[in-house]
């Protein structure tokens, strides 16, 4: 049986490409394409906006009440996960929320939203970002207390509308969480003295079509770790997207990560 799928923020770079790698795959059907109601695509083949030729499948500024996904995957912006969000709690369709931006007040809804459906978020789906989550964690406990800087610096597209991204913010409170403490500083500028031991560094840079590196910098007085990776393709995140929507589809309500996916816990 395949697996039906809706795709919220299909004329988006990365709902363009789950699109595309689904419809190559046997055990996936596109059932949906959403974007904002202003979009100009609205109305138009999802597959020809996904550049893989027409697949009968018109780009909807909602999910029709007649079709029924397994699951959704959100790659839109922070409005538009809370408009898909209110129609999956109200007909108990899992979520899968890899977009990235919400404030604190979306960010809670996001979180009460997994007493009523299945719900996984996740900065970034990428496979090897999500080991390196888990390599992170490992590298902070391990360092903890040793005298030891920590740095985040990432690398994305001048199309790209937040800074830091959600993935460095994530690295930076596993860091946190992991050694008990530390205070997120965003740059430096001017005469800002010497580095306290409780700052965690989040530098961000934009330029060209990146689609995404993270380097998570340990170091101390004569030895320094690296922990790096670097994104070749939006493919890796979409690719990623999809063996979540397997493990999400028909998972009764509950908060998910990429952890249960990749059976990191």
């Amino acid at each position: 049986m395949k697996i039906r799928i809706a795709v919220n923020g299909a004329a988006g770079r990365m709902g363009q490409r789950v699109i595309a790698l689904a419809h190559q795959e046997s055990d996936f059907e596109v059932v949906a394409a959403i974007d904002a109601p202003h979009s100009a695509v609205v109305g138009r083949d999802a597959g020809e906006q996904a550049g893989i030729g027409r697949i009968g499948l018109p780009i909807t500024a909602e999910l029709p009440l007649n079709v029924h996904p397994d699951c959704v995957v959100d790659f839109s912006t922070p409005a538009g996960t809370m408009a898909i969000l209110a129609v999956c709690v109200a007909r108990q369709i899992p979520l899968i929320v890899a977009t990235t931006g919400h404030n604190p007040e979306q960010k809670a809804e996001i979180e009460a939203a997994a007493h009523q459906t299945a719900i996984l978020v996740s900065p970034n789906l990428s496979l090897v970002v999500n080991l390196l989550f888990k390599l992170t964690r490992i590298a902070a406990e391990v360092l903890k207390g040793k005298g030891f800087d920590v740095e985040i610096i990432e690398r994305h597209h001048r199309f790209k509308k937040d800074a830091p991204s959600g993935t460095a913010l994530r690295f930076a409170e596993i860091i946190r969480d992991a050694q008990g403490g530390g205070r997120f500083v965003y740059g430096r500028e001017g005469l800002t003295g010497e580095r306290s031991a409780e700052e965690i560094g989040i530098h961000a840079i934009r330029g060209g079509d990146n689609v995404g590196e993270h380097t998570i910098i340990f170091t101390t007085l004569g030895e320094t770790l690296e922990l790096v990776h670097k994104g070749h393709s939006r493919d890796s995140y979409a690719r990623g997207a999809l063996l979540a929507a397997r493990y999400l589809a028909n998972r009764p309500a509950g908060r998910y990560t990429m952890d249960d996916v990749l059976g990191l816990n």
